[in-house]
């Protein structure tokens, strides 16, 4: 169900509490006592497909899921780690944070962009899905070629997503704003439907419009990738305050685990096994790699919290403003805590491994 930020605000009200403050690495004589480690709670802004176990792909994240590598790294400790998968995406997990029923986030620029708003307290510690693909899918028949031609058009995005603020942002570089488009709010099932019997002019959507388009339902139009990476979607791994300061050492075995599986398949030697694996989770091998063409996985895989992330995040705030998503704007560079994976790069000799890319979507280095 999709959660209105006036529901998260009220919510807000009335759970939040002061976050513990930063503990060093290594400094434990000035800190309480804290009870031991049992379970660490990672929720997931997707409801994946199937059940007992969940199967997701795209992302790190999604990979160190599917080995249970985060749970091999803390069996030895007695640790429990429960993976959490949110149909209401987004949205459904800023509840569970407000609620305090999670520890880590995986989650997409606008509902994060909410909660930071809302003071709900977490750190962004890992990319986990950067430069993820948005696609315009039209009907067979439809004479829109390109965003422009959307004006006054019925046009599906699943709102509260980060579908949301990326498909504002490539109209609004068109020359259209939302009072342009009729914009309604269906997820990604809602709006296959809805496009296939053409109750709506076109959806904004992920691979998902790949399946429709194979059966002859759609055509897609528009890519993101093949436009500007500013109209990319990110989605990255952020971790409580509260958690952070209770078991720093807990966050960090958590970022170097997943950083060795985003190491682990950034090669491309690897992305026949890479998209394989993928393929047994919600969308075909095939998908995959017609959304990975052009992109070495170095792009799609990397883990950094660099300018063009952080570019994007203010870029989302400042839209979720303009568009009374939040009733003011956060602050943003002190949300980015890179401590724990410059540490990971460090131990595992990963330094410079991934490509740097400026606000603008530029490659650095």
């Amino acid at each position: 169900m999709f959660v209105t930020v006036r529901r998260l605000q009220a919510l807000l009200a009335l759970t939040l509490a002061t976050a513990l403050p930063w503990l060093p690495f290594g400094v434990h004589a000035q800190a309480p006592a804290q009870p031991a480690l049992q379970t660490i709670r990672i929720g997931v802004a997707t409801g994946g497909v199937g059940s007992d176990p969940v199967r997701h792909g795209g992302t790190s994240a999604a990979l160190a899921y599917t080995d249970g590598a985060v749970e091999e790294e803390f069996k030895k400790d007695g640790i429990k780690v429960q993976w959490i998968f949110f149909k209401g995406a987004g949205p459904a997990v800023n509840e569970a944070l407000v609620n305090k029923q999670l520890d880590f986030a995986w989650q997409g620029d606008l509902p994060s962009v909410v909660h930071r708003a809302s003071d709900v307290k977490t750190k962004i510690i890992l990319g986990s899905g950067v430069r993820t693909g948005l696609y315009l899918a039209v009907p067979p028949d439809s004479p829109i070629q390109r965003l422009e031609d959307l004006k006054g058009r019925k046009v599906a995005v699943f709102k509260g997503t980060n579908l949301h603020l990326a498909a504002v942002r490539a109209l609004a570089d068109k020359g259209l704003s939302e009072r342009d488009v009729k914009l309604v709010n269906l997820d990604l099932p809602s709006a296959d439907a809805a496009l296939a019997t053409k109750d709506i002019d076109a959806a904004f959507g992920y691979v998902n419009v790949f399946a429709l388009r194979d059966k002859g339902l759609a055509k897609v139009v528009w890519s993101a990738s093949a436009d500007s990476y500013k109209y990319t979607r990110q989605t990255v791994l952020l971790v409580t305050d509260d958690f952070a300061a209770r078991h720093p050492q807990a966050v960090q075995r958590v970022v170097t685990t997943v950083l060795r599986y985003a190491h682990k398949y950034s090669d491309e030697s690897r992305r026949a096994d890479l998209f394989a694996l993928w393929g047994k989770a919600e969308y075909p091998e095939k998908v995959w790699r017609e959304d990975f063409i052009g992109q070495p996985l170095k792009v799609r895989l990397s883990p950094l919290l660099d300018p063009f992330l952080v570019a994007r995040y203010k870029d989302a705030a400042d839209e979720a403003y303009k568009l009374k998503l939040i009733r003011k704007k956060p602050e943003i560079e002190s949300w980015f805590d890179r401590r724990y994976l410059q540490a990971a790069l460090k131990e595992l000799k990963l330094e410079g491994h991934w490509p740097v890319y400026a606000a603008g979507g530029e490659l650095l280095q």
